[in-house]
């Protein structure tokens, strides 16, 4: 596991944001669940539209179960305190077209790398590829549990 660098900017994988919304018990006591409680007040988390669109693509194919309609649970995770939802510009898309090295083909990982680039925010994942990818490539990135 990565240690978390000072930074105010998180960008949370669509996974990591769906077990912080549903409350999932596996990121209680955790380093995004300490960093969270500790710099609640100074804390920009961000959410790539690619994640709301994979949410949808998720629910819709069953695998996951949403404790009410996708769009109204998009809506209230995104009204959250200190939530902002991070689009995908034209800058990121052709940069998650260029990223250094060896990644995998992912094309929502590849945003979500170009993103955190993008925005100098820590990425949070528990995706071993792409914190293996964070460690070689002195991308900020750590491990929600």
């Amino acid at each position: 596991m990565r240690m978390v660098r000072e930074s105010k900017e998180l960008l949370l994988d669509t996974h990591v944001w769906i077990w912080l919304v549903n409350g999932e018990r596996k990121i209680q006591g955790g380093p995004l669940d300490k960093l969270i409680r500790e710099k609640r007040f100074s804390l920009n988390v961000w959410i790539s539209a690619m994640s709301v669109w994979e949410v949808g693509m998720l629910e819709i194919k069953g695998r996951i179960e949403l404790p009410f309609d996708c769009l109204e649970w998009v809506r209230r995770a995104l009204g959250a305190p200190g939530v902002s939802l991070a689009p995908v510009t034209a800058e990121i898309a052709v940069a998650s077209s260029r990223l250094p090295g060896e990644f995998h083909g992912d094309p929502v990982d590849r945003i979500l790398v170009a993103t955190a680039q993008y925005l100098g925010a820590t990425l949070v994942t528990q995706d071993s590829q792409v914190l293996a990818y964070s460690k070689e490539h002195r991308l900020p990135a750590i491990a929600a549990f």
